[in-house]
């Protein structure tokens, strides 16, 4: 059974205010910093170490990012967000669970800088050298393996279809229904904005991951999110607004830190509830 406490609901919070620093911090780089945005991932991280207090807040970013893709997880195995279990339920289900992947990884990287960091070691050398080393690593390990490229793949795949989600949510609005009547009016156009640039970024880590698992085209292919984002930087007008909608979903995701509804579980029933 789910844990629906309210020690889990705070957790889940605690991730979306996770994700807000994360990618208020990304847009910020790759609209001011070409240096730190060629960094990929580990320019996002590092960027953060700098800032006053950067350790502690590394620290909690480990916590809500773990907690964010536990969250994504349960809703992939429990379907606690009542997605259903036909086809497009379970397109949603996989997109969750993609999403759950991308944010551990990404709680691993941070974890890796705050631990550095905290023993006086240069962040960067935890990172894993380039941007993608650490997930880039973890698929030469998959790929090692039988079928590691069929299952690097499928993830891609799983990407995909995350990546069309996000466009579709972004253009729909159909994320409002989730979201307390309270929040600030803004709310649908930073959410709309935010969620069609994950779409690209979603959409460029799954082509990245198919050519690795599908076209041989071997592990330094993959990249994770900062290394999407850096693949972009001479795209012009389409790079800058990725940029510009990736700082507002960082805004957006702290609204959702105060004003989302969290799902509980019917015990009984096994139906998804939601609060007023």
């Amino acid at each position: 059974m789910v844990d629906k406490s309210e020690k889990f609901n705070w957790l889940v919070r605690v991730g979306y205010f996770s994700r807000a620093i994360l990618y208020s911090v990304l847009g910020l780089i790759a609209l001011t910093s070409a240096d730190k945005i060629a960094e990929g991932t580990n320019g996002i991280f590092k960027a953060i170490e700098e800032y006053p207090a950067g350790t502690a807040i590394l620290w909690i970013m480990v916590i809500g990012l773990t907690a964010y893709a536990l969250f994504r997880f349960c809703s992939t195995f429990f379907d606690i967000e009542n997605n259903g279990s036909d086809a497009k339920g379970w397109g949603k289900r996989l997109g969750h669970a993609g999403s759950g992947i991308g944010h551990l990884a990404l709680a691993w990287s941070a974890f890796q800088f705050a631990n550095n960091s905290g023993s006086g070691s240069s962040g960067g050398s935890g990172g894993g050298g380039s941007g993608g080393g650490g997930a880039q690593e973890a698929a030469a390990g998959v790929l090692s393996v039988d079928f590691g490229g069929t299952v690097l793949g499928l993830l891609g795949i799983a990407f995909g279809v995350a990546s069309i989600f996000q466009f579709k949510k972004g253009l729909t609005g159909e994320f409002m229904h989730r979201i307390s009547g309270q929040a600030p009016d803004a709310t649908r156009w930073l959410g709309g904005a935010g969620f069609c640039a994950r779409g690209v970024v979603y959409g460029v880590i799954a082509w990245s991951l198919i050519q690795a698992g599908f076209m041989s085209g071997g592990a330094e292919q993959v990249k994770t999110l900062g290394d999407a984002v850096a693949s972009l930087a001479g795209e012009g007008f389409v790079f800058t607004l990725t940029a510009v909608g990736l700082l507002f979903f960082g805004l957006f995701s702290l609204v959702l830190a105060r004003y989302r509804i969290i799902p509980e579980l019917d015990s009984d029933a096994g139906i998804p509830k939601f609060r007023a």
